[in-house]
């Protein structure tokens, strides 16, 4: 299956006109707003085209990162006062209110298809938004790794996962966003932080609602948004239709995005806490990273990691590598030198890729919650 972007020599690539499908679909509830990519993306096979998914949500609900810990990160007392679904999704990043104000624009390709690495991935998805709002005469540009900014404010920022055999991208054409719901729905230590989080939200991040004069019209816009895709892709762009496969997969999705299970699966450690006996403790830490927020929950029995999770807003591939991460650590004593050595192998063997974070990120993550429980 010949590639739509392929490297013809060392740091040279060139285009096959292979077509890219397009499913426009419209508005959806929120949780299929979610699994319509996730389900393309678990559907495609060999002879599958890659696939453009333009979608917005027919109501507000909140998303959430794959490697979040639900709890920590989300108010669900206001969330459930004010009947916001809550969903989980595949592809990392942090938790996030969405409603009809913003055009997603769902990526599901081949690998081969794609560039290689993920900063260069990111690159050419973002290429067809940047050049959108540009035509607009909105002055957007790449900030990398992956967020679109607007003279110093962001206008989004992008996602990536493996389904599969795809590779997805993830983003959105920005019409409005509500900032006052986006500050209340995440989970804060006072209504003092709530506050600051709005302001930061006003100084430093905008929608095309505030660069122009009235909000653009919706089908013009993604028709010009598919004009720029055809242009960086070097692809003709053509409407598809959903598969019956699809939908199997994706009514398999809806029922799993909705389970407890699946919402609160980065909390077991913190649950099983309740029943922690004599000689356990359970220590927590946060760090701030270039390509975002590691949190470490770890359970310490008798001066090793008897169990530990790592959750955050970054973005990690493959996703199934925290797993191995959290279990090459495992059974490490509290002063154990061989820390980085473990997460590092970890990287190697996998091929990890992850953005901003690196293995020295999660060790010193780990050991920050070591030293919490001892001191």
């Amino acid at each position: 299956m010949g590639g739509i972007w392929h490297e013809t020599e060392p740091g040279k690539e060139t285009h096959d006109l292979k077509p890219v499908r397009v499913l426009d679909l419209g508005m959806v509830s929120p949780l299929r707003s979610q699994t319509v990519y996730h389900a393309t993306g678990y559907a495609l096979r060999e002879d599958s085209p890659n696939t453009i998914i333009l979608v917005s949500p027919s109501s507000p609900y909140v998303c959430v990162g794959y490697h979040q810990d639900l709890e920590q990160e989300v108010d669900l007392e206001y969330c459930r006062s004010r009947g916001l679904p809550v969903i989980r999704r595949e592809v990392g990043g942090g938790a996030v209110y969405l409603d009809s104000g913003q055009i997603f624009a769902q990526w599901v390709f081949h690998p081969e298809d794609l560039p290689r690495t993920l900063e260069e991935r990111f690159a050419l998805y973002i290429r067809p938004i940047v050049e959108t709002y540009q035509s607009l005469g909105v002055n957007a540009y790449l900030r990398p790794v992956n967020d679109i900014h607007v003279d110093g404010k962001k206008i989004g920022g992008t996602g990536a996962a493996q389904m599969g055999m795809s590779e997805v991208v993830v983003g959105s054409l920005m019409l409005t966003f509500d900032k006052v719901t986006m500050a209340k729905v995440l989970k804060v230590s006072s209504e003092k932080m709530r506050d600051k989080i709005f302001e930061s939200l006003e100084q430093y991040m905008t929608t095309l609602g505030e660069q122009l004069v009235q909000v653009p019209d919706r089908e013009p816009l993604k028709q010009r948004y598919l004009e720029q895709c055809r242009v960086a892709l070097g692809a003709e762009i053509v409407p598809g239709e959903w598969t019956e496969e699809e939908e199997r997969q994706a009514v398999e999705l809806d029922a799993r995005f909705t389970s407890d299970e699946w919402l609160y699966q980065n909390d077991r450690i913190r649950r099983a806490a309740l029943t922690i006996h004599q000689g356990v403790q359970l220590a927590e830490t946060a760090l701030k990273v270039p390509g975002g927020l590691i949190r470490v929950v770890a359970r310490i029995r008798e001066g090793h990691l008897d169990d530990i999770s790592l959750s955050g807003d970054f973005t990690i591939l493959p996703s199934s590598a925290v797993g191995d991460l959290e279990q090459a650590v495992r059974g490490l004593s509290s002063q154990d030198k061989t820390l980085v050595a473990r997460i590092e192998e970890v990287y190697r063997r996998l091929e990890i890729t992850s953005p901003g974070v690196t293995p020295e990120d999660f060790a010193t993550a780990i050991q920050a919650a070591i030293r919490k429980h001892q001191g």
